[in-house]
């Protein structure tokens, strides 16, 4: 019988895809390979060992909600449907164009990425819309026509549609949509003014783009995953996790895909942020580290930072501009290709170069034995003894050292004239600080100390790395969850029913029209609004209020926060005020004799937050009892020491444990660095500090 206090939470990832299973307050989970042809066979087998441990049939799950890297990895991989693009004549070549900013300045051999489409898949029609949202040059029916029957014979599957300053007036792609609809039903289609309502042509007509390009993947995958549950009886609704950190239908999903992007990490930061409001930390630095990739978002008080805009498929050593903008709302979080199977090598300048490329689960690092032969990070930790051979995943994949160390010396030591050992040390350190610098980094742009910080770490890889970062960036307290490794499908069950509507008006404040406002954010709270209660019809909704301002003359934006009587009662004063508010902090000072313009306006509808009980912080700490000892290499001696081991199981609260140590568990290993002290709180969160 399906029981609605059975939830199942399940995270694709590019390596491993984690699966837990809620019922009755009892927790339970597992790791499976991701299965890349058929990614929902590792569901279905997941599914079932979660519910065998929970003694509960698959028919009585009640909710599953689920978080992908598919649509990321279409885009990386460039596999997704034969996609044209129809834009406005003069138009065709803005994501080829690109903005005039170089990501890389002095590089005078800079390649810039190739656009999604190439040119001759992208199609323009006679009309024109101006920035006032102004028919200038109306669109003919015929015009369409012509387009639509070249389409049809080249044999897309998929069209984005792009018109210039559409999010103003949408009728012209409305048009375009119509007649595909009636000339080619069986066509996939996605609009701009419906994807993303935004201002900024090149952010625009990419978001439109990739989400058509994914759209047919998306619905198949997502239609042969409703089926496969079907036939092992489960016959719940499915929820997707977007990339805002909220939960929206599969219905929505599969029509707009592309919000599914970092859906799997955004599933991470809500776990985070769920931990911190328990421990009531108001700065936090989330550490997400998996097979492929490695993740890291800022979280102040209690609720994960937000953008608006942020880049998928990077190219060029993860710099930022160096990829494919996507313009939906996103929980801000830098990504880099760090994780357990990223592959290392020595350049050309004898340097060691970890990842981005990934061994991913197929055949995955050398100590998987599956046939791989480069080394990957999880080969390193094997190495360096931070990883058990022989309980690896809780046993279920067996280590093999000699296939580890002969990689890391072939691939690394000989190029190098180093032992395995040092090889191995030598990856660690360069994944380690290539994390901690993308910390710094994303830090200093957000204008933050990270030593006034808390760190969170969870994902597979993570709790072996984490200790290590801290020190790094002088982080002193290191948490890890219950449930580390699987803490994205964790998150997921934490996650709000929640979408943002976005849409750009310009306007000035010495322009400032508060009736206009107040229309504009009723239309934005009535569309968000309606998408969450297509999930969710019987609780509340809470509304967001944010909107985007900029000194005029500026090119970019900050978001401001508004309560809703500040939003439903506009003021000049009061947007002004809250705007100079937000700039002093972020740059320090405001700028005097300027007016002030807003681009964006943006309202999230949300279920109300799961309420969170405060945690006892343990008083007493006694030393627990360890279960063996052995050799795990310390960086900062640069020697073998001597670790305590023990289970995670076997450490209750208010039992600590000295570093150097190993706590063990089957989805992950936490390492405790010589000169810290693991904690057990009465959650069983290990509460990781510096010092005895």
């Amino acid at each position: 019988m399906k029981s609605s206090s059975v939830r199942l939470g399940v995270d694709i990832g590019g390596t491993f895809t984690d699966v837990v299973l809620e019922s009755d307050g009892a927790s339970f989970s597992t790791k499976v390979l991701t299965t890349y042809s058929a990614p929902e066979n590792a569901i279905i087998e997941g599914m079932h060992q979660v519910c065998e441990k929970a003694d509960v049939a698959p028919s009585a799950i009640g909710q599953i909600i689920h978080g992908t890297t598919l649509a990321t990895n279409a885009l990386i991989e460039r596999r997704g449907a034969k996609t044209a693009l129809i834009t406005t004549q003069g138009f065709r070549d803005v994501i080829e164009m690109r903005t005039e900013s170089r990501f890389e300045q002095y590089d005078l051999n800079l390649e810039l990425p190739e656009p999604l489409l190439p040119r001759q898949m992208r199609f323009t029609v006679e009309e024109r819309v101006n920035a006032k949202g102004d028919v200038m040059i109306p669109l003919e029916r015929s015009d369409v026509e012509r387009v639509v029957e070249r389409i049809a014979e080249a044999g897309f599957n998929s069209v984005a549609v792009g018109l210039i300053h559409s999010y103003l007036n949408p009728s012209h792609e409305e048009l375009v949509r119509d007649v595909l609809a009636e000339k080619l039903p069986e066509v996939a289609v996605s609009i701009s003014s419906e994807v993303s309502p935004q201002m900024r042509e090149y952010e625009r007509f990419n978001t439109v783009v990739a989400n058509a390009y994914i759209k047919p993947l998306m619905a198949s995958y997502l239609g042969r995953l409703e089926d496969r549950l079907k036939g092992e009886g489960v016959d719940c609704r499915i929820f997707l996790m977007h990339s805002g950190g909220g939960i929206i239908s599969i219905q929505n999903a599969a029509e707009f895909p592309v919000r599914l992007v970092e859906s799997g990490p955004a599933g991470g930061a809500v776990f985070a942020a769920h931990i911190a409001a328990r421990y009531g930390i108001d700065k936090v630095l989330s550490f997400d580290m998996g097979g492929t990739t490695a993740k890291i978002c800022l979280i102040k008080d209690q609720t994960p930072k937000t953008a608006r805009v942020f880049e998928v498929a990077r190219t060029y050593r993860f710099k930022k501009g160096s990829g494919m903008p996507i313009s939906i709302p996103v929980i801000d979080m830098v990504e880099i290709g760090a994780g357990g199977g990223s592959l290392a090598h020595v350049d050309a300048l004898r340097q060691i170069r970890v990842g981005p490329e990934s061994a991913g689960s197929e055949p995955g690092p050398a100590c998987y034995g599956r046939g791989g032969e480069r080394p990957g990070v999880t080969d390193a930790d094997l190495v360096l003894g931070k990883l058990d051979p022989e309980n690896f995943a809780g046993g279920t994949i067996p280590l093999h050292p000699e296939s580890a160390k002969s990689a890391l010396k072939d691939h690394v030591g000989i190029p190098l004239e180093m032992d395995a050992s040092e090889a191995a040390f030598g990856v660690s350190e360069v994944v380690d600080e290539n994390m901690a610098n993308a910390a710094r980094v994303h830090a200093v742009e957000n204008g933050e100390d990270l030593s006034e910080y808390t760190m969170i770490a969870f994902g597979g890889a993570a709790p072996l790395h984490a200790g290590r970062l801290c020190e790094k960036l002088g982080v002193e307290r290191l948490i890890v969850p219950p449930g580390a490794g699987v803490g994205s499908a964790i998150g997921f069950l934490r996650a709000p029913f929640s979408f943002e509507a976005n849409r750009s008006v310009y306007m000035k404040l010495s322009d400032f029209d508060a009736g206009a406002i107040k229309k504009i954010l009723s239309e934005l709270q009535n569309e968000a609004t309606g998408f969450v209660r297509s999930c969710d019809a019987e609780s509340d909704v809470l509304s967001e209020f944010k909107v985007y301002m900029r000194y005029t003359g500026q090119g970019w934006e900050i978001p401001i926060r508004l309560t809703e009587i500040q939003a439903m009662s506009p003021d000049a004063d009061t947007f002004l005020a809250r705007f100079e508010e937000d700039y002093a902090k972020l740059f320090g000072r405001t700028v005097a004799g300027m007016d002030v313009e807003i681009t964006v306006w943006s309202v999230n509808a949300t279920t109300p937050p799961e309420t969170v009980a405060p945690v006892q912080i343990a008083a007493h700490a006694e030393p627990a009892s360890a279960e063996g000892v052995r050799q795990v290499f310390d960086p900062v001696s640069t020697k073998f020491l001597d670790a305590q081991v023990i289970s995670r199981d076997a450490l209750s609260p208010g039992r600590s444990v000295k570093g150097p140590a190993v706590i063990t568990e089957n989805e992950t290993t936490i390492i405790v660095p010589a000169g810290r002290t693991a904690l057990c709180q009465p959650d069983g969160c290990i509460d990781i500090l510096k010092g005895d």
